[in-house]
Formats: structure tokens, sequence, C-alpha cells
């Protein structure tokens, strides 16, 4: 009887421990960008918005952001506006563009030291991406707004380095340079260059 006990017993403790036992999801991707500036972590975030950050890790893991720089600054206010960068529509450079995943299906907000991939039409992003000094909800997808309300889609935030980003941010753009006639005023003096991007362990 006391066998026949201790056997109902283990039998009703496998279902639990084997609930116990399932693996934790695996943690989001850190890509460290080794700037001339300083380093930048940011946490990509797969679970959230899994098209986009495939689209950026794509570019990790094929090198294509070593050498590059950040291009463009975008400073409305003190501690508001973005940094761009990416491989500046190179051809040979480029991936496709991916599906766009807008903020109201993500979930991920314009904060600040968001991600996110600027874009003409939705789907049309590819390898271009800015990081926000500040909040900016005028990114975000507003369904209230007329016409193309999907906003940008924001696939990562930084969780190391937001001084460096800032230090890009604040400095000196070009009153007359411009990239191809586009982004007159908005063009770093000097660049900071991105030396290497790589994934790496938690």
């Amino acid at each position: 009887m006391r066998r026949l006990f201790l056997m109902f017993f283990l039998l009703l403790a496998a279902p639990a421990a084997a609930q116990t036992a399932a693996p934790a999801p695996a943690p989001n991707p850190r890509v460290a960008l080794e700037t001339s500036a300083g380093r930048i972590v940011v946490e990509v975030f797969q679970d959230k918005a899994p098209i986009s950050a495939k689209n950026f890790l794509r570019y990790v893991d094929a090198k294509r952001f070593d050498g590059i720089t950040f291009y463009r600054t975008v400073k409305v206010a003190d501690r508001f506006g973005f940094v761009q960068f990416g491989v500046q529509n190179a051809p040979a450079k480029m991936f496709p563009p991916v599906k766009h995943e807008p903020t109201s299906q993500t979930g991920i907000k314009h904060l600040d030291g968001t991600l996110s991939m600027p874009r003409l039409a939705p789907g049309t992003a590819r390898g271009e991406f800015t990081i926000s000094v500040g909040d900016q909800p005028s990114f975000d997808a507003d369904p209230a707004r007329p016409g193309d309300n999907l906003g940008y889609a924001a696939f990562a935030r930084v969780v190391e380095g937001m001084d460096v980003v800032l230090k890009i941010f604040d400095a000196p753009t070009s009153p007359t340079k411009t990239l191809q006639g586009s982004f007159k005023g908005e063009v770093p003096v000097a660049p900071v260059k991105i030396v290497t991007a790589r994934r790496i362990a938690q």
C-alpha cells in the first residue's frame, strides 16, 4: 500500500517538475557599436519587433556597419532630436527592404535612446537607422492622424553609452554642407565613425 501511495505521489509531482524545468526565453541580443567617440551598446528587441530586429542584426553580422559614419544630426532643441547612421544607400552594402512594423503593433515607443528605421513609404526601410535623443512621440504610429500614420519602426534601445550619443548629437554641424543635395545644416563637420559593430555576450 505504501509503495502504491509513493508511486501515485511521484506521478502527480512529475508534471509540476516538468513545468518548473521549462527553459527561460532567450534574452534579446545586444550589439556594441565601437565608435571613434566611444562605445554604444544597444538591446535589440527581437521579441517585440522580429522583422526590424532581424534586419538590423543582418547588417551587424555581415559587418556592413564597419567603417560607416553618423552622417546626420537633427537638433531641434537641447537634448531633443536624433542622430542617423547607416550604409547611405550604397548598393553594395544594402539588403532588400523589409516589411514595416509600426509601434502600434510592437508596443515599442520612440523614447530617449530608441533606435528605429527611417523610411519613405511603409515597407521601404533598409539600412539607415536613427537614435532618438529625447522622447519622439511624433515618430510613433497614430491611427488618428490622416494619411500615412504608421510612423517609423522602432526596434532597439541604447542600454549603455547614451553619453556617447549625446557627444555625437552635440558636435558641430556644417551650415552649408549636404549629402547628395539633402540634409543641409544637418551634416556633422567631423562625422563620428563606427569602427566595428558586433553582437556581445550577456
